[in-house]
């Protein structure tokens, strides 16, 4: 008998603990939609300034940039035309790639050319693809992957003939 009121205590113990956990949980889960609310909402509430802020430090970073190169006698026209970047394009990404910037010298004959039939992919010609398409049917018999009578059924569709029988 004690030993049943033990039983029975434990599990009623159980279960009082899982109801408080249960309910603390749900004021977490409030607790964590009332903060996502009140940050989303700062967010539209300060909307304009984040935008301020984000263009005066672009604006910023350019003005020093241009500094940078007046102070070492250039322009970005001839710090372009550095070795350094012959023939390559340059590419500046703001904001891991939110916003991309490309510079590159245009190949007047590239632009120019209207692109040949040598190239655009070829298709391959249907005697070699019959062919494939026969060697892999063969490879298939050969390996016991389909019987005599679903190769004959395939080469037939291939052929679009009856095959002959002996």
């Amino acid at each position: 008998m004690l030993n049943k009121n033990k039983k029975n205590r434990e599990g009623l113990f159980k279960g009082i603990t899982a109801a408080y956990l249960i309910l603390v949980l749900h004021l977490i889960l409030v607790a964590g939609l009332g903060l996502i609310v009140v940050f989303l909402t700062g967010i539209a509430h300060y909307m304009s300034w984040i935008l301020i802020g984000g263009i005066t430090l672009i604006i910023l970073s350019a003005y020093l940039f241009h500094k940078r190169l007046e102070k070492q006698g250039q322009s970005l026209k001839n710090a372009l035309r550095s070795p350094m970047f012959e023939g390559r394009e340059l590419e500046i990404s703001f904001l891991g790639g939110l916003a991309i910037m490309r510079l590159a010298k245009p190949d007047s004959k590239k632009q120019l050319e209207m692109p040949g039939p040598e190239n655009f992919p070829r298709l391959e010609e249907p005697e070699s693809q019959t062919i494939n398409e026969l060697q892999t049917l063969a490879d298939l018999l050969d390996r016991k992957l389909i019987t005599q009578e679903e190769f004959d059924h395939a080469k037939y569709l291939i052929f679009n003939t009856l095959p002959k029988k002996k």
